[in-house]
């Protein structure tokens, strides 16, 4: 990060709006992914809701919001009940666990490729391995399965290996460079590669596609910069970088290449924390400032400041707020992104269909009685549906970060 100018201090007509439309939807479709994967690894995937409050920093849900509140807004997700000991418990619904057995059955059918990108994100790096803590961190950006640390790792030896380093810490390194994985996705796009086993990487001049904010032309007078910058050479996100002197074209280039090829690996063509963006400086040889690079090439990159995180997306990927090309897990995505939120009349919560014989037996759970207080309401709030109106706010009203802004007296280059 670099010091700077507030980015309130941005024009708004530099905003994408579809883009930041896209941001705040995926900001609590998160926080939804993250509760049904506690909930999945608990016996009969129920759980005190008190017991979630350990998790609260994970789900990015400040005080003094409440958890159950935020359970409350997606019952056809989310079921709530009290025990006769006034415990409230939560649990997922019918759907809920039917979207939990498909994310399983999709992430079974997504191994390989996912395997194919983690080894060429090995392939990228300067010394051949990366830390396996940092690898973690994009783990829903690049669709591994939950047991990624544990499991998953051994299942590609041919890729791959798990290793412990003297400082304590776990490495995943590559055991086999594959020449055919050495074609970075601009070069299949532009070029038709699909096999290529005797590929070499070396010199690019293939250009970027472009995709602008609106009135850009309004606010830059860059001349012939963009087109300079287009046709200069680079050098392969898979070449060996470590010769190149930071800070020159070349340099700056290529950190381009490297960050266009890794948000093509992801699922959703975006990055939802360019913090942990910035871990990867020495590995991938990239700039120190790269929150900078970032903003200096908005015509390949955009980068949403919304909350206390940043997400940066490949901006040729998206038409409106639509992503053009959906695979499987999007999809899914999607199906839970529709379950999330409600409007209507306020309802009584349901109680849990089904427990285990042995609560059931002891009676712990005693639903249906108009007069108990264990009845729980619905607001009217509906959490997704409002998210445009949201973004109709002035800037100054947004939660946005200090960050270095690059838009204003800056040469595209």
């Amino acid at each position: 990060m670099t010091t700077s100018k507030r980015v309130q201090d941005r024009s708004k007509n530099k905003r994408v709006h579809d883009l930041e439309v896209v941001t705040e939807k995926s900001k609590i479709v998160s926080k939804v992914l993250l509760l049904m994967e506690i909930l999945k690894k608990e016996p009969e995937m129920i759980i005190p809701v008190r017991s979630l409050e350990q998790y609260r920093r994970q789900i990015n849900l400040p005080k003094p919001n409440k958890i159950s509140d935020f359970l409350r807004k997606s019952p056809k997700l989310f079921e709530l009940c009290k025990d006769r000991r006034g415990v409230l418990w939560c649990g997922m619904t019918g759907a809920g666990e039917e979207l939990v057995e498909e994310e399983e059955r999709l992430l079974k059918e997504h191994e390989d490729k996912a395997a194919e990108h983690v080894t060429q994100f090995l392939m990228m790096s300067a010394d051949k391995r990366l830390p396996l803590d940092k690898i973690a961190h994009f783990r829903r950006d690049f669709g591994l399965p939950v047991d990624f640390r544990v499991d998953w790792v051994h299942k590609y030896p041919q890729h791959f290996k798990l290793v412990k380093k003297v400082d304590g810490l776990q490495y995943l390194e590559l055991v086999d460079w594959n020449p055919s994985w050495a074609v970075t996705a601009l070069e299949k796009k532009a070029m038709g590669i699909t096999e290529a086993s005797d590929h070499t990487p070396g010199l690019l001049s293939l250009p970027f596609p472009l995709k602008f904010p609106p009135n850009y032309k309004k606010m830059y007078r860059h001349g012939g910069k963009i087109e300079h910058f287009q046709k200069r050479s680079y050098l392969s996100p898979y070449a060996d970088a470590r010769g190149l002197k930071a800070g020159s074209l070349e340099f700056d280039k290529r950190a381009v290449a490297v960050m266009h090829e890794l948000l093509s690996f992801t699922i959703e063509k975006r990055l939802a924390t360019t913090d942990h963006l910035t871990h990867f400086r020495r590995e991938f040889v990239m700039p120190q400032k790269l929150m900078r690079l970032l903003l200096k090439h908005c015509g390949i990159f955009y980068v949403s400041e919304r909350g206390k995180r940043f997400s940066v997306f490949l901006t040729e990927a998206y038409e409106g707020q639509v992503l053009i090309e959906k695979g499987p897990l999007v999809l899914w995505k999607e199906k839970v992104q529709n379950l999330i939120g409600y409007r209507g009349k306020k309802k009584k919560i349901e109680c849990f269909s089904e427990m285990s014989e042995m609560e059931e037996d002891r009676g712990l759970l005693r639903c249906g009685s108009e007069n108990e207080s264990t009845s729980l309401q619905f607001e009217k709030e509906e959490a997704v549906s409002d998210f445009e109106d949201g973004l109709q706010m002035d800037d100054a009203e947004m939660e946005i970060e200090e960050v270095c802004s690059q838009y204003k007296n800056t040469d595209i280059s």
